[in-house]
């Protein structure tokens, strides 16, 4: 009997899409989309094949199933991405769709062992051929497309997938509740620019969402590897269209290339309660961003059971000046604060640095059961005398916590 509720699936190629990697099936992959959200949803499967599509946006109770085999390759021409508004940023403006958009989604799953293909190299050059022409060219000064777009959803659930080439950030999830993303992969060229980088190539950005899990992923960007995102300005406080990044739970990953393990900013106003354990990495451990424009609050963030490799750092805690705007506002404080990093091993490049702008309060910050092997056993601090130092061995001597200068009183 149970053959009868079998959620329906629609095979693309069965329904008007070629997978011969130059036919563009944006209309045809769409059509099958709605065709299975008017018939009470079901699975939308993409076989073995590379399919070329421009954006694509999903209905309540249709889902997505990769085929092995199976490539959705971007189109280069940004025009098959349509602008309209969206979240892009820590703001919302006119900016293109991602290849997959989902808005209102809940239950949505995307599985599979298929492959996500930007096709971002020629959005890359133009990128860097107009920074080189103007230094003042921003990320937002040349329209790339995303990926994928998540937003507003509950219950969301990506596997298997890998993402390559994004022309921007890969996976947006913004404001969503409930996600898991477990066994995926994050890459782009990440080597020297321009030739072989991928600007602005984010694996995951989580952007005022909460209860994330990502779990048993692969990280190797051009630019932060998860990274924590909301607000930005000194009324991000009032934002509402950003609420805290809360509840957020990293494990069982690999990092090879990127920004950091776990980078909040550079648009981030309240994030609290992160858990991230049992990760490989070769780049940074933690990475936060202070921006001197913006009343952030970086607080209760556990890190533990970390393997490094290669040219690993463990803290990058720096003030963050690319670009600020006050609008007329005194400068905001900044708290940062019950910070542990813990049960770390392997060999890296030094344990980093952290220091904040003149209004950064730092509370406690611990590193503590540390045996770990560095190129640079020293460590910069600046204006934090709360970091504290538990059983910390490099290059086989015991380690104290530097000495900084005083936090700011209140």
């Amino acid at each position: 009997t149970g053959v009868f509720n079998a959620p329906k699936r629609y095979n693309i190629a069965e329904n008007g899409a070629v997978g011969d990697g130059t036919t563009l099936n944006t209309k045809a992959i769409q059509a099958t989309i709605d065709k299975c959200a008017q018939n009470g949803g079901g699975t939308i499967v993409i076989p073995k094949g590379t399919f070329l599509s421009g954006s694509i946006f999903l209905k309540p109770g249709v889902n997505i199933e990769m085929e092995d085999g199976s490539v959705l390759k971007g189109s280069t021409n940004i025009e098959d991405y349509p602008k309209g508004m969206t979240r892009i940023e820590g703001h919302f403006e006119p900016w293109r769709s991602a290849l997959i958009n989902a808005d209102k989604v809940d239950h949505l799953r995307i599985t599979g062992k298929g492959v996500l293909d930007g096709s971002g190299e020629p959005f890359w050059k133009l990128f860097y051929s107009r920074r080189s022409a103007d230094s003042k060219t921003t990320n937002l000064s040349v329209e790339r497309p995303r990926l994928a777009f998540i937003r507003d959803s509950k219950d969301v659930e990506i596997s298997g997938i890998s993402f390559t080439n994004s022309g921007f950030w890969n996976l947006h999830l913004y404001r969503n509740q409930h996600v898991k993303v477990d066994n995926c992969r994050f890459v782009a060229p990440h080597g020297r620019v321009p030739d072989d980088h991928a600007p602005s190539s984010d694996g995951i950005d989580v952007d005022s969402d909460q209860d994330v899990t990502i779990s048993n992923c692969f990280f190797s960007v051009g630019d932060d590897d998860i990274a924590l995102k909301g607000s930005k300005g000194p009324f991000a406080l009032d934002d509402k269209d950003s609420p805290p990044v809360e509840h957020i739970r990293i494990q069982d990953c690999i990092f090879e290339a990127g920004g950091g393990v776990m980078t909040c900013g550079s648009e981030a106003t309240i994030v609290r309660d992160v858990v991230v354990q049992r990760c490989t990495t070769s780049v940074n451990v933690l990475q936060l961003k202070l921006r001197p424009d913006t009343p952030q609050q970086y607080e209760n963030i556990t890190i533990s059971d970390i393997t490094l490799k290669d040219n690993a750092t463990i803290f990058k805690v720096a003030p963050w000046s690319q670009y600020f705007d006050l609008k007329g506002q005194a400068p905001p404080k900044s708290t940062v604060r019950n910070i542990t990093i813990s049960n770390v091993k392997g060999s890296g490049s030094s344990l980093g640095a952290i220091s904040g702008h003149n209004l950064t309060t730092f509370g406690d910050i611990t590193l503590k059961n540390v045996n770990v092997t560095l190129k640079n056993a020293n460590m910069r601090v600046g204006n934090i005398n709360t970091l504290k130092f538990e059983n910390v061995v490099v290059n086989g001597a015991p380690m104290s916590a530097p000495a900084g200068t005083p936090a700011p009183t209140k």
